[in-house]
């Protein structure tokens, strides 16, 4: 296993919620601290098995250490404060306040937490899919699955896709609305799955599965697509900052991108490759 794979682990039974420390004077984000734990979690990409498509395999994952993430999405006045220093680009959107950002794709997420970690000395950066979904706990849905491929018509398992979301009554709600509009989860994460969807540093995976279900091979067949979460998991081109626009989205595009950051604690990297015999 890979350290980024080991820093992605994440799912809790049991899940503890405490404040953190202040956020620092660079960010206005309220923190959220969750306990380790584990979970069973579907897995992201594309599987294939005798040629054609098949539902992600579920595999147990595991958070070892505690989990920092934002409470909120990142504002658009602290992604301002970023463009007006020079680490980030302007926004398609003309946000302003306690909005959300939006109109920002992958590559201005990780402008954002490069600036921030220079501006405060801590190590910000996206969540992976699965640190995405332990903190989004009972408002996490996978991927909008369309049954078993059929290599003779391939459109089936596109239209089926397309009747389960129906099926899930998703609206069009392209307006951001200020944090906390949608309420916090569980887990005291606010706003998780409301129509601002969100980057993870996850990749786009393409696995060949065996007859009997096990993996014979994985391969990050494009890293210029990362797993984006919301209403359910989908897929999008880093460069695309309206999901509407297209990328790599199954089913209705996301309404509007946007982001929250994990914090990992001093040392924490260092530990993790030490774990794994890297460093």
């Amino acid at each position: 296993m890979t350290a980024a794979a080991l820093i992605g682990l994440g799912v809790s039974h049991t899940v503890g919620i405490m404040p953190a420390r202040p956020a620092p004077a660079a960010t206005a984000s309220e923190m959220v601290v969750l306990d380790p734990g584990s979970f069973n979690h579907p897995q992201p990409g594309e599987f294939l098995q005798d040629s054609h498509p098949v539902a992600a395999p579920i595999s147990k994952e595991s958070i070892v250490s505690p989990l920092q993430i934002m409470k909120f999405q990142v504002s658009a006045s602290e992604y301002e404060q970023c463009v007006a220093e020079g680490g980030c680009k302007p926004a398609d959107s003309v946000l302003v306040g306690n909005l959300p950002i939006t109109g920002v794709s992958f590559m201005d997420a990780q402008a954002y937490a490069s600036w921030l970690s220079a501006r405060t000395g801590e190590t910000w950066r996206l969540p992976t899919d699965t640190e995405w979904a332990y903190a989004a706990g009972e408002r996490f849905r996978a991927d909008i699955e369309g049954g078993e491929g059929d290599p003779n018509n391939p459109a089936r398992r596109w239209l089926a896709q397309y009747r389960t979301e129906a099926a899930l009554a998703r609206k069009p709600d392209p307006e951001p609305r200020a944090l906390g509009s949608f309420g916090t989860n569980s887990r005291g994460l606010a706003d998780i799955a409301g129509n601002v969807w969100e980057w993870t540093s996850t990749c786009y995976v393409h696995v060949t599965m065996s007859g009997g279900g096990t993996q014979i091979a994985s391969s990050v067949s494009n890293c210029g697509v990362h797993v984006v979460e919301g209403f359910h998991r989908t897929y999008m081109s880093n460069f695309i900052r309206d999901g509407k626009s297209g990328g790599c989205a199954v089913g209705t595009p996301p309404d509007n991108l946007g982001f929250r950051l994990v914090r990992d604690p001093p040392g924490f990297l260092q530990a993790t490759l030490r774990s794994l015999g890297l460093a």
